[in-house]
């Protein structure tokens, strides 16, 4: 679960810092930072979205697409977790 979870961040953290340096912009950002407070916009929200879809290959629930599921990294680890879960599961 640990090693899920590991993965997951890190590759959200690739995505976001792709999202970043298309903006040049260089942020420093831990897994709680705020990435509104990053500088991400709601246009790069949306791709950021778009690029978790892509990322692991999962549909993201209507219900799911929430600013509190999007405000963090940890946040959108968690979601994402969840979502691999109940894809096993089925």
């Amino acid at each position: 679960m640990k090693a899920l979870n590991a993965d997951v961040q890190n590759r959200l953290c690739a995505l976001i810092g792709t999202i970043l340096e298309q903006n040049s912009m260089a942020v420093q950002l831990d897994p709680e930072s705020r990435l509104v407070d990053a500088g991400l916009t709601s246009m790069d929200m949306v791709n950021l979205m778009l690029g978790v879809e892509a990322e692991f290959d999962f549909t993201i629930p209507q219900s799911e697409i929430t600013p509190e599921n999007f405000q963090s990294i940890r946040a959108l680890e968690l979601m994402v977790v969840n979502q691999l879960q109940s894809e096993q599961a089925a």
